[in-house]
């Protein structure tokens, strides 16, 4: 009589196959957690970088132009211009809150096209006038389709050449510069001027020297910060300063805007804001409640950078 060895096989019971399918479910919800997770934190480390280097280009072209300005005491004429201009146009109707007009005379390295020295290119000049505005626009096309469009800084250098003949000297450097800023083959939004996108705004503070005398005849320096908002000025003369920013109290000082327009620059702070490409998309299409959400959401999608720069003696 002989015996059979044979084994019955035995499969995976049905508690056996749910309980693997609930691990593995867990496995997946984890993985794509952590890739989610994962992603979040590069796009934001990405638009964080991406932020920081436009806001270096911005201000180390500033920081460039204004560590070399010019200015010529003893004269009538106007060597700095600044207003509160923020662009008229934004994302669905949501404006920028702050940015300015400027207009000023830099011993700009970049004058002749970068070619200092050249004895074809440069013709001897030293003196360029430079504007930095602000735009809503597309920067690379001129249609008017606002898929593209962004917060724009652009920067118009104008050649010592053209400076001396048609900027320098002048009493209304704002109407001067117009020809330069809306005219020609290069106007001041044309590509080649263009410097970084996504600004949704920037500020200048002028930081300014004041010279005191008190009753006793003992003379003091103090300082006084100005930055611009509505629709304020701030000119810069070769006989002083004229602004009708609201200027601070200062102890001591009888009449504050007197011996601002006495005084003198000695820094300008650049502070400004870049939103990330996400938070712009978003600007487009969706309509906030309110002011306070609208803040919220900015502070929350933008990074925040300025730079003290100081200023040659005049």
């Amino acid at each position: 009589m002989k015996i059979s060895n044979c084994k019955t096989s035995k499969g995976f019971t049905l508690i056996e196959l749910l309980v693997s399918m609930i691990i593995t479910t867990i496995i997946i919800l984890v993985l794509v957690t952590v890739t989610v997770t994962s992603l979040d934190i590069w796009n934001r480390n990405r638009s964080e970088v991406r932020a920081s280097l436009q806001a270096k280009a911005m201000v180390d072209s500033m920081a460039a132009d204004f560590e070399s300005m010019v200015v010529r005491r003893g004269n009538d004429y106007q060597w700095l211009y600044a207003e509160f201009a923020p662009p008229a146009d934004g994302p669905n109707s949501i404006k920028s809150p702050s940015a300015l007009n400027l207009i000023f005379f830099s011993a700009a390295t970049d004058r002749y096209d970068g070619k200092v020295g050249d004895p074809i290119a440069d013709l001897g000049g030293d003196i360029s006038s430079i504007g930095y505005q602000l735009i809503y626009k597309d920067p690379i096309s001129e249609l008017s389709n606002d898929k593209y469009k962004t917060f724009v800084l652009y920067r118009k250098l104008v050649n010592p050449d053209d400076t001396f003949k048609d900027l320098l000297g002048q009493a209304n450097l704002k109407d001067a510069f117009k020809p330069y800023a809306i005219g020609g083959a290069e106007p001041l939004d044309a590509v080649e001027n263009f410097i970084c996108e996504n600004v949704y705004q920037f500020t200048v503070k002028f930081h300014i020297d004041l010279t005191v005398t008190d009753a006793g005849g003992i003379t003091t320096t103090k300082q006084v910060s100005v930055s611009l908002n509505d629709t304020q000025k701030f000119v810069v003369t070769g006989n002083g300063i004229t602004t009708d920013a609201t200027l601070p109290t200062i102890t001591g000082v009888p009449d504050v805007a007197a011996a601002v327009r006495s005084g003198r620059i000695t820094a300008v702070e650049v502070s400004l804001s870049v939103i990330t490409d996400g938070a712009l998309r978003q600007l487009r299409g969706r309509n906030f409640s309110d002011e306070e959400k609208l803040s919220d959401f900015i502070a929350e999608n933008s990074y925040q950078y300025s730079k003290l720069i100081p200023v040659p003696s005049y």
